[in-house]
């Protein structure tokens, strides 16, 4: 008697969340549980088999030039390596949008996906976001396949009902039942600095990445994507990409970009902790301090300072800067966002455009050549987008290191490295960089900035 009555219990929780969920009217409607639900929703949830293909060599000395050199072109021939990855994925439209994690398919060579009545297709990336976690896949030839519906991730509450579904250490697919246990997770916690989670206790194991994650109603709440585990198995901690997010993914693939395009806020902010909050005389701790501004930032066009603090994004609230991105980037590129904002006792709403990083100055990607001492090498002038796509301090000018090639990798240079001078010529272009490497001399000298610290580079050629 108490479990059914707890059985009724949870779903009348759920259908508060939910005005289309009705409530079990019989023993036998409770009885049955989760069933329909999971019949309706688990055709639109595939397994992916991704191949990976690696360069290896079969012996370590071989990845050194020296011995490479010594040796001469054929011995020790770099030898690939083929990885297979095994995930989840839900698909999206009739004709045969998929999305998955980057991490499951990003890097993949051949993707075969199969759907719960053993169909098989071929599929491509066409459209992924490393950052993200999220790719959507096109499988070829498809047409007239189930697909789930996205809902609204803003209404989903701490305590509604959930089920993922997914391919668990590729059993077969599985469903798992649980509640939300939490909203807008972010931080190191989850495994993702930069992302904005979901959090269930519903279980997630390896294999479910890319799986589903739905509501009583069988709407997509999220796509799993990663796990809180000491042990490599489920705690009852999981995290999911929310439904929104996915959402301007799909819009974005559908409308033929190869690349996720996310607005840029050109800004650099802090979490508010209550000792910053007493410092700048609030009651609440909430919000994020604005702690640097680029010249070209879309808030500094709209008036914001440093030293703001941010609260709201389109009447959302927002309370760390991964937070602030995921509300720009679910607004997408090419409108306007009102950003809330508190200045000292003064607060306002301000429309900010949402916009591309400039590509202000050209970039001008170069890869050095043979004329120079290191071949391989590719370097660009640092702009907006560079520092978008490189994860750089917005203050940083000049050319940053893109590909360090062989012999650059050799020499210890690093992809991410602010080039400042080499043999004591300042460094301000590409083309500096390609003139300071031929003809160098006996000696080379780097002076370089990586990660905010001053680093010196010395060796002979």
């Amino acid at each position: 008697m108490f479990r059914t009555t707890l059985i009724a219990f949870l779903f009348a929780c759920a259908s508060m969340a939910s005005a289309d969920t009705r409530v079990p009217q019989s023993q036998a409607e409770i009885s049955i549980g989760f069933a329909p639900v999971v019949k309706q929703a688990s055709p639109a949830v595939v397994n992916i088999y991704a191949k990976i293909v690696r360069r290896g060599r079969a012996n370590p000395f071989f990845s050194d030039p020296f011995f490479e050199d010594f040796f001469g072109g054929g011995f020790g021939e770099p030898r690939p390596r083929v990885q297979n990855s095994l995930g989840s994925g839900v698909i999206l439209s009739a004709d045969g949008y998929v999305v998955s994690n980057y991490h499951v398919v990003g890097s993949a060579t051949e993707i075969r996906v199969v759907t719960t009545d053993r169909r098989e297709y071929s599929a491509q990336v066409v459209l992924g976001d490393k950052e993200s976690d999220i790719a959507i896949l096109r499988l070829d030839g498809a047409k007239d396949l189930p697909f789930l519906q996205l809902r609204d991730s803003d209404h989903v509450e701490v305590g509604e009902l959930a089920l993922a579904i997914g391919n668990p250490f590729g059993v077969g697919q599985t469903v798992s039942s649980g509640i939300i246990s939490g909203l807008a997770r972010t931080g190191a916690a989850t495994g993702n600095a930069r992302g904005y989670f979901i959090q269930t206790d519903a279980a997630i194991n390896p294999g479910n990445s890319g799986g589903a994650l739905i509501d009583v109603n069988g709407d997509l709440i999220g796509i799993n994507t990663a796990i809180l585990t000491r042990s490599g198995g489920s705690n009852g901690i999981g995290f999911a990409i929310p439904a929104n997010l996915v959402a301007e993914f799909l819009r974005q693939a559908q409308q033929g970009n190869d690349s996720f395009v996310s607005p840029w806020a050109g800004m650099a902010g802090q979490h508010m902790s209550a000792d910053i909050a007493e410092s700048l005389g609030l009651v609440m701790p909430q919000g994020v301090v604005i702690s640097d501004l680029h010249p070209l930032s879309p808030l500094a066009d709209a008036g914001l300072q440093v030293g703001d603090v941010v609260t709201h994004v389109d009447g959302d609230e927002v309370n760390s800067p991964a937070e602030m991105k995921f509300r720009m980037s679910v607004a997408g590129v090419g409108g306007t966002s009102v950003v809330t904002r508190l200045r000292g006792d003064e607060q306002a709403d301000v429309e900010v455009a949402l916009i591309k990083a400039p590509e202000t100055p050209p970039a001008e990607e170069t890869a050095l050549d043979d004329r120079t001492v290191m071949p391989g090498l590719t370097v660009a002038r640092i702009n907006p987008a560079v520092i978008a796509q490189m994860g750089l301090l917005l203050s940083q000018t000049g050319v940053v290191v893109v590909d360090a090639g062989r012999y650059g990798g050799r020499s210890g240079l690093r992809v991410g490295d602010v080039i400042s001078s080499i043999n004591g010529v300042q460094v301000e272009s590409p083309r500096d960089v390609v003139d300071a490497l031929t003809n160098p001399g006996r000696r080379l000298v780097f002076d370089l900035l990586r990660g905010g610290r001053s680093v010196s580079l010395r060796f002979r050629l």
